[in-house]
């Protein structure tokens, strides 16, 4: 499967809580690391069990997949009952039709303060609303 599509399929997936099917998806051995959180999951299995255990109440929506071979770029958000919205960017690499590592940067909107010093040279945009279109390359 093309690289781009295997990561398609990984947040169908995963909004679908098709478990198995993502397991299917990330090699054995994948190693998949949140710098943010300062957390590093090893093997599917871990991969698998952080997701599905998730507490509920959360969707997927997709806001662009930009590939390039096996490096893969994703960026997802992922609202969540009573939690509010999360943003993810994810970058990935995948290598006989599995994700192998992958690197992803979770957040909220808003969540880091403006500094001061630059307030008069940016605008603030409006965290709710969707500032880009889904779109393909």
């Amino acid at each position: 499967m093309e690289s781009r599509r295997v990561v398609e399929a990984l947040w169908d997936r995963i909004q679908a809580r098709d478990w198995d099917g993502v397991a299917g998806l990330v090699a054995q051995d994948a190693v998949v690391e949140w710098p943010v959180s300062g957390e590093r999951i090893v093997g599917a299995r871990n991969y698998v069990a952080v997701n599905s255990e998730y507490p509920e109440g959360w969707a997927i929506r997709v806001l662009r997949i930009v590939a390039d071979g096996d490096e893969v770029v994703s960026e997802v958000e992922v609202p969540h009952e009573g939690v509010g919205v999360f943003r993810a960017a994810s970058f990935w690499t995948v290598r006989d039709g599995r994700i192998v590592r992958g690197r992803e940067y979770w957040t909220s909107p808003g969540a880091d303060p403006r500094p001061e010093w630059r307030a008069a040279l940016v605008e603030p945009m409006e965290t709710r609303r969707r500032m880009e279109t889904p779109h393909a390359p």
